[in-house]
Formats: C-alpha cells, sequence, structure tokens
C-alpha cells in the first residue's frame, strides 16, 4: 500500500479568522495587519521532551513567511492560503475559505499592563478559556505584531513560548513566488466528521479528486486541521502512544503536535496548536485507529 510521507515545520500560530465580533477576534485581527520582520524563538515542553526552533518571519500586506531552522522548511500564508516549500524544491498549497463561523466567543481577554519588550513599549493580555488561563501575549504598540505568546496547560504548566528576539518595524520587501500549481477542491456537502468537539467548530471541508480530504477546526484561538488519505500516513520520527480510543504515532515539534493513524479506508493525520491536556479527547471524537493497534485493544479485551 502506498504510504503518504507527512512533512511538518514549526511555525508561530496562525489561525485563518473566524468570524467572531468579539475583543479577541479584533486583537489577532491587528497582529494579522501588522508589517515588520523579525527573529523568533519558540520552546515547548511537550510530554516527549522539550522541543526548539528558530524562525525567521516576514509579515506584509496580510501575507507571512516563515522560515525553520528545525527543517529548512518555509510557509508562506495569507488570506486563506498557505505555501509550504521544502528543500528538494517540492511546494504544496492550500487554501481555507471558511464557511462557517465561530457563535460562542470562548475566550475572555483581560488587558494586563504596558511592558517594554525589546526596548519597544507593548500591552500584555491574558486570554481565560472556561476560568482557566491559556495564553499570556504581548503586542508591540507601534506594529501591532505579536512579539510574544506564552500558551499553557490545563493544569496551569507552560506548554509553548514563542518570543521575538529581534524586530524590524519597517515593511519587509517582499520576495517573488514560484508559481504554484493549483490542485482543485471541493467543499463536503455532508462531512462524516463532528461539527465540534471540546470547543473546537469544524469551520471548513474539503476534498479533492484523488479522496484527499482537510477539514479545519478552531475554538477561536487553539487550531487543528484533519486529514484524510487514501493509503497509510507516516511521520518521521515519532513516538508510539496509546490512548483510550486507540493506538497513534505522534510527534511533536516547536510549536505543534502532529498525529498519524492508520483508518479502514487509508490513513488519519491531526495537526495542530492545541496544548496536550486536549489532544486526548479530540482524537477520541475523530474516526478510531484500525489496524494493529485495534487488535491490540480487541486481544486485551478477551484476555487482559
Amino acid at each position: 500500500m502506498r504510504r503518504v510521507l507527512v512533512v511538518l515545520v514549526a511555525v508561530m500560530a496562525m489561525p485563518i479568522a473566524p468570524a467572531l465580533a468579539t475583543e479577541l477576534d479584533e486583537l489577532l485581527e491587528r497582529t494579522r495587519s501588522a508589517e515588520y520582520s523579525a527573529e523568533q524563538f519558540i520552546s515547548c515542553e511537550t510530554p516527549d521532551g522539550v522541543q526548539d526552533a528558530f524562525v525567521e518571519i516576514s509579515q506584509s500586506g496580510g501575507d507571512i513567511r516563515i522560515a525553520s531552522n528545525a527543517n529548512d522548511v518555509e510557509v508562506s500564508a495569507g488570506a486563506g492560503l498557505w505555501t509550504l516549500s521544502r528543500p528538494d524544491g517540492a511546494v504544496t498549497d492550500a487554501a481555507v475559505d471558511s464557511a462557517r463561523t465561530l457563535e460562542d466567543e470562548l475566550y475572555d481577554v483581560d488587558d494586563g499592563e504596558q511592558v517594554i519588550f525589546l526596548g519597544r513599549s507593548a500591552q500584555s493580555y491574558q486570554l481565560e478559556r472556561d476560568g482557566i488561563l491559556r495564553a499570556e501575549l504581548v503586542i508591540d504598540d507601534q506594529t501591532g505584531a505579536l512579539v510574544q505568546a506564552v500558551t499553557f496547560t490545563g493544569d496551569g504548566d507552560v506548554y509553548c513560548t514563542r518570543r521575538f528576539v529581534s524586530i524590524d518595524a519597517s515593511a519587509p520587501v517582499g520576495t517573488d513566488k514560484q508559481p504554484v500549481e493549483s490542485v482543485a477542491v471541493d467543499q463536503v456537502a455532508e462531512s462524516m466528521l463532528p461539527a465540534e468537539v471540546e470547543g473546537f467548530v469544524r469551520l471548513d471541508h474539503y476534498e479533492d479528486a484523488d479522496g484527499f480530504s482537510f477539514a479545519y477546526y478552531s475554538d477561536g484561538f487553539f487550531s487543528f486541521a484533519l486529514f484524510e488519505t487514501p493509503s497509510m500516513v507516516e511521520l518521521p520520527g515519532a513516538n508510539e502512544v496509546e490512548f483510550e480510543s486507540g493506538v497513534y504515532r505522534r510527534a511533536f515539534d516547536a510549536g505543534q503536535a502532529s498525529y498519524v493513524w492508520p483508518t479502514d479506508d487509508g490513513g488519519m493525520a491531526l495537526i495542530g496548536d492545541l496544548p496536550p491536556d486536549l489532544h486526548e479527547s479530540v482524537l477520541a471524537a475523530m474516526p478510531e485507529p484500525q489496524g494493529d493497534g485495534f487488535l491490540r485493544r480487541w486481544w486485551r479485551a478477551l484476555f487482559g
């Protein structure tokens, strides 16, 4: 059976803007409109160990480009379009144009205080969901750039810290993009995936002619993408992890987690920036792993 190789890159959170006429949405929209060049350090305390990365960011006109030292992959995004370029010259692109909106605001935003970050005036904010602190943000006053973001697990432990180590407030010079061959995709009219799970709303679901399916979920701040493929999915360097719903292969990069698992129809992959304490319940709502993991659980149920 043909296997799909998942190529991942550690990037700063770039949520596709859901329709939220709220303070949080206005805050994130301001950061997406900022123009700057910067260097950013990312460090995440994951269940599989610490993951670090150093990235270069360039944002202008709503487009953002990110280059990481973790695996020499470059990502550019803007207006719902993302493009991933790899060292071998391969280019992948996709677009998300949300057909749904988030009707309920899950996050309470608490204005913190004026701070000095990299010698510049900035404003801090705290984001709480269900009474739990989930993120602390620092936004540069002049540019609107998100110069620091710290995210937390449900127990209050730091999950990821993203902070600029330098910033150039002048608008970056754009770089010509190589032409990318587009792949036609259609919105899935009746998705079998859950419409909502743990506060994450399925904003859109696409499928191409070859049977590759892509769904995008967001809770207004964190987000994840779910891929369904007609063949098995490989995740280099992954560890095996077992939850109540089955056995998965998992890998963490600085800023995101990835899970892959086999299904009756091929394979699935979940990639997102949501904190680890939400992973198990989100995966449990998706199609369960099949194959060896399923057989192991069946054997234990019969013989202990």
